[in-house]
């Protein structure tokens, strides 16, 4: 398939952590702002630009992408307080601005890709193609925990898996995905007639598979996949057993710092991050190493770079076959999982048998259920 090299791709991100992200791109204002103060004023910012992408290139054809990264000023926040349709103004002007750059795909970043009706509305409003990344970050997010795991000395086909917040778009595909690798799977979310139905899409492809409301029942798994879109963390040092590997899809993170604090024992992952073809520049820093991105921002160059303009992972009904292709046509252009990451920091061998050792340790102590009293 041709892809001409002018193909443009933009990509929207927005500030998670008020003071950090805003001083990433404002350095003065994220230092002498309090936090409070930027979350408020971020509402009345026009959208922004941030930085053109560069050296992104097919390795199967050899084709080079260009890109631009533009922000939403909303922090998640604010997107839960304000008005639904005055979110996705803000977020309809800043594809605008994408319009204006000449980009013929947009990606939507973090927040911005669960807003209401995920997507469809904002892409009804506008003139060039819209994508969440969701099928990718599916897809990249089960491979992560499964290869997390593999490290640790977890086999998946022996496995309990969890995954928290497994009625949403993304976690009830990954359920699916893993309910295909491992022994037993624990469905965890707040309403169990939801949580019924995801079951019933999980069962007989080989895990043993339960529902449950209640976060503690996460201390029976080695691994857990988590991804809700709660705006505070909900997994806390009490929730996970020792040796567990925690894949934290959500921004913002579902897992507390308290558990890097407090948990050495454990091994919590960032989820999405992949390998970008070619000697790509973000020329800004958005918190990973140098030639990676988060799984869904590769799914929307991996579109671009595929030829691929349309409408592509839209809305809370995502089909398991998207999530092959997607799979299929990033692997071809070069898209692959990357190394772990952990709390912004690489997870090296040393780290790895560091906690394997803490945990063998703690064992002694644990129990699966937290006593009474």
């Amino acid at each position: 398939m041709y892809v001409a090299d002018e193909t443009t791709f933009a990509f929207i991100i927005h500030p998670i952590d008020a003071k950090a992200d805003v001083a990433r791109k404002y350095p003065l204002l994220g230092q002498h702002l309090p936090e409070p103060t930027i979350d408020f004023l971020c509402a009345f910012w026009p959208p922004v630009y941030i930085s053109q992408i560069e050296g992104v290139r097919s390795r199967a054809t050899g084709k080079s992408l260009t890109g631009h990264f533009i922000a939403c000023p909303y922090t998640p926040r604010r997107m839960m307080q304000l008005p639904e349709r005055e979110v996705y103004r803000k977020i309809i002007q800043t594809g605008r601005l994408a319009e204006r750059l000449g980009a013929d795909m947009l990606g939507l970043g973090a927040f911005t890709s669960v807003v209401g009706d995920a997507g469809i509305t904002i892409a009804q409003q506008l003139g060039i193609p819209v994508t969440t990344g969701d099928a990718y970050t599916i897809s990249i997010a089960a491979q992560a925990v499964i290869e997390a795991g593999q490290q640790m000395g977890i086999k998946a086909r022996q496995a309990t898996a969890a995954v928290v917040g497994a009625t949403g778009s993304i976690g009830s595909v990954c359920a699916e995905l893993l309910a295909r690798q491992v022994g037993k799977l624990i469905l965890i979310g707040r309403r169990e007639d939801a949580l019924n139905e995801v079951r019933g899409r999980c069962e007989g492809q080989g895990a043993v598979v339960s529902v449950s409301t209640d976060v503690h029942d996460m201390r029976e798994a080695e691994l857990i996949l988590t991804v809700t879109s709660a705006i505070g963390s909900i997994i806390e040092p009490e929730h996970l057993k020792p040796g567990a590997v925690v894949c934290d899809v959500a921004r913002p993170r579902d897992v507390s710092r308290a558990v890097e604090e407090k948990r050495d024992d454990v091994l919590v992952i960032e989820g999405g991050m992949v390998d970008v073809p070619g000697p790509v520049d973000f020329h800004f820093n958005f918190g990973f190493p140098s030639g990676k991105s988060y799984a869904c921002m590769a799914e929307t160059m991996a579109l671009a770079l595929e030829g691929r303009l349309e409408d592509y992972t839209l809305g809370r009904d995502i089909a398991l076959e998207r999530v092959f292709e997607i799979e299929e046509i990033a692997g071809r252009h070069g898209f692959q999982l990357s190394g772990l990451r952990s709390f912004e920091r690489e997870v090296t061998a040393e780290h790895i048998a560091d906690v394997q050792e803490r945990a063998h340790t703690r064992r002694r102590t644990f129990q699966a259920k937290p006593a009474l009293g």
